[in-house]
């Protein structure tokens, strides 16, 4: 203890030159924390904060269109003063107006009677055993399983994979009959065509505009399917209204337009005749796909389109009854349902509801299969429900297969 006591005296007699030197004081902005935790001091936040022209910050060129040589961008105006801009407003028909009344309010739109299931033209094609068409029963269901089993490596493949890859095997299967018909080869498919066609009903301007399909021209028309007599009686016929919604509530008004009717084609284009439409509905979400009635109107206001902006390209735009009556075709499915249309254009004299009437016929709701298992059902070891199609409807196959025939056979 005594020993400690003087090794502590010792050290508190040293001499000050043995204490270590005092430190500088730090600048004002040293105490503070670093920059990543509290950031940047007062002063040097404030150097921070000062404007500078932006020239001194970067080296930048005077961006001028004076004497330039290229095109000068205008910058966007109010719609009333470009150029086709009109005071009357203008309705439009595109693909993806959903109608709220369906194939009634379409009926409406282009004075039209309908006329349940397929005229007898298309009948007799489906009942002449002559055509041998059962013996492609087989390969239409060949063409199913190809589609909804066969051509993937997924288990369940999506229907904007199969959708399209059925449409194509059931055309391949119609093209079948071109040895025994030579005139069917003189067919064109045309996909993402334009239609405008215009017309005026009651007090209102309308248009059918914008991507039509896929179409199937061919170099003769098709003749027309309703007799003089049938037409004529049609002038009894009252269409139906919905009041108080306007026929007009989905389509989109426009004041920017041009009042156009064009089939999509030059002149001199020799598969010029609107033959049949096809609208295929493959998108994966349910609310993202047209309904059954939506659909079946969409196909009758492009299927109207068309024929309208033919029969005004063959006659002028006159309102008449036609001599010859247009008629187009129309097939829609989602893959497993079809919806079966043909419509006849026997007037461009649209305005009022009085006089001839153009003619729709409707064949709706027709199954090409019950179900497609891609996957066997099994329970305990035993197989319920084996992979394959079933149900598989070969009427509605041969339907499908008349309208492609029909204006040939």
């Amino acid at each position: 203890m005594a020993l400690r006591r003087a090794e502590a005296a010792a050290a508190a007699g040293a001499s000050p030159a043995a204490s270590p030197p005092a430190r500088a004081a730090p600048p004002p902005h040293a105490a503070r924390t670093p920059w990543t935790v509290r950031g940047p001091p007062p002063e040097v936040l404030a150097e921070m904060g000062e404007r500078r022209p932006v020239r001194e910050q970067v080296e930048l060129d005077t961006v001028t269109y004076a004497e330039r040589l290229h095109y000068v961008p205008a910058r966007p105006g109010p719609a009333s003063e470009m150029p086709l801009y009109k005071e009357r407003g203008c309705y439009i028909c595109h693909q993806g107006v959903r109608m709220l009344e369906g194939v009634r309010q379409a009926q409406w739109l282009t004075k039209t009677k309908l006329v349940e299931g397929l005229p007898p033209a298309v009948q007799g094609i489906m009942d002449n055993p002559d055509l041998g068409l059962q013996e492609l029963e087989e390969r239409a269901k060949h063409a199913v399983s190809h589609a909804r089993l066969w051509d993937t490596a997924e288990v369940a493949p999506r229907r904007e994979q199969y959708c399209p890859v059925l449409f194509e095997n059931l055309i391949h299967i119609c093209r079948l009959m071109s040895g025994k018909y030579p005139s069917l080869s003189k067919r064109m498919l045309s996909r993402n065509c334009r239609i405008a066609a215009t017309w005026e009903r009651e007090s209102t301007l309308l248009q059918v505009r914008g991507l039509s399909g896929i179409l199937m021209n061919s170099k003769t028309p098709i003749p027309p399917v309703a007799s003089k007599e049938e037409i004529l009686a049609t002038k009894a016929h009252v269409l139906e209204t919905f009041y108080p919604i306007a026929p007009t509530i989905d389509l989109q008004e426009v004041n920017v337009y041009k009042e156009l009717n064009d089939t999509g084609f030059r002149d001199g284009y020799p598969y010029s005749h609107p033959h049949t439409l096809f609208f295929l509905e493959s998108a994966n979400v349910r609310t993202d796909r047209f309904r059954p009635e939506q659909l079946r109107a969409k196909m009758l206001m492009f299927a109207f389109g068309n024929a309208l902006a033919k029969a005004k390209a063959l006659h002028g735009n006159d309102p008449k009854v036609l001599e010859q009556p247009v008629v187009v075709q129309s097939i829609g499915t989602d893959g497993q349902l079809f919806q079966f249309m043909v419509f006849q254009l026997n007037t461009t004299d649209l305005v009022s509801n009085d006089g001839v009437k153009n003619l729709v016929w409707i064949d709706s709701d027709q199954n090409l299969y019950e179900k497609a298992q891609c996957v066997p059902e099994v329970k305990k070891g035993v197989v319920l429900k084996p992979a394959g199609i079933s149900g598989f409807q070969p009427d509605t196959f041969k339907k499908f297969l008349a309208l492609y025939l029909h204006g040939t056979v």
